[in-house]
């Protein structure tokens, strides 16, 4: 059940932001989307789960053409979106918060959350806002997993965090792969993106010139020279 984006354009009005765009996602698989500031990185997300239209192309999961289909459509087909800054609900609770991302498939069940991320059970009753960068990222990540996605799509996990949270989220997201579900990194650390990802997507002024295996891409000259400081 592959998740796929064939040959996208894609923008804001009439500012188009990507172009001829084409990516997979396989269940079990954790793909790395890097690309600096302002390549379109988010907007390829956007696109993906149905929050700005497509100008051209299709969004595939399987057999199914989700092209032009709404956010609620794309997310109850299973593909989830974590977006960029969080966005929790700062006055709800940790607790409150993992529910509503259960809503669609009528589950309050927090165990496979809070085995996935421990530091999350002692702040249920927490208010979201009042939580650390790292935790709101875990609750961010987790309300995404309540909804049991196929496919988790997730945009700048490291914004804002020490790189000692970013490994434990990391290694998270290595488990959840474990457990059969696709994920989508978007991220601006690369070196990070791609010691955990088996493939990667370089884009670049909204297209994708590079791709390949990530253990490739962390030794491809462009990409030390553009991404990795070396």
């Amino acid at each position: 059940m592959t998740f796929a984006l064939d040959r996208i354009d894609a923008g804001y009005g009439r500012v188009q932001v990507l172009r001829d765009v084409s990516l997979t996602v396989s269940p079990g698989e954790i793909v790395a989307l890097i690309g600096s500031t302002g390549a379109g990185k988010s907007t390829l997300l956007r696109a993906a789960t149905g929050m700005i239209p497509t100008m051209a192309g299709r969004i595939v999961l399987a057999d199914r053409n989700l092209t032009g289909a709404s956010i609620e459509a794309i997310a109850r087909a299973g593909v989830a979106h974590v977006p960029e800054g969080r966005r929790l609900f700062p006055g709800l609770s940790v607790r409150d918060n993992l529910r509503l991302g259960g809503w669609r498939v009528r589950s309050d069940d927090l165990t496979a959350v809070l085995s996935l991320f421990p530091a999350l059970a002692g702040r249920l009753d927490q208010l979201a806002g009042s939580l650390s960068g790292g935790e709101q990222q875990m609750c961010a990540i987790g309300r995404a997993l309540m909804g049991r996605p196929a496919y988790l799509l997730i945009d700048e996990l490291s914004l804002g965090l020490a790189p000692v949270v970013v490994d434990e989220i990391l290694d998270r997201l290595v488990d959840v792969a474990a457990t059969g579900a696709g994920v989508l990194l978007v991220e601006q650390d690369a070196g990070a993106a791609l010691e955990v990802a088996t493939r990667a997507y370089v884009l670049e002024n909204g297209c994708v010139p590079l791709s390949g295996a990530a253990e490739t891409l962390v030794n491809d000259d462009r990409v030390r020279a553009a991404y990795l400081g070396v």
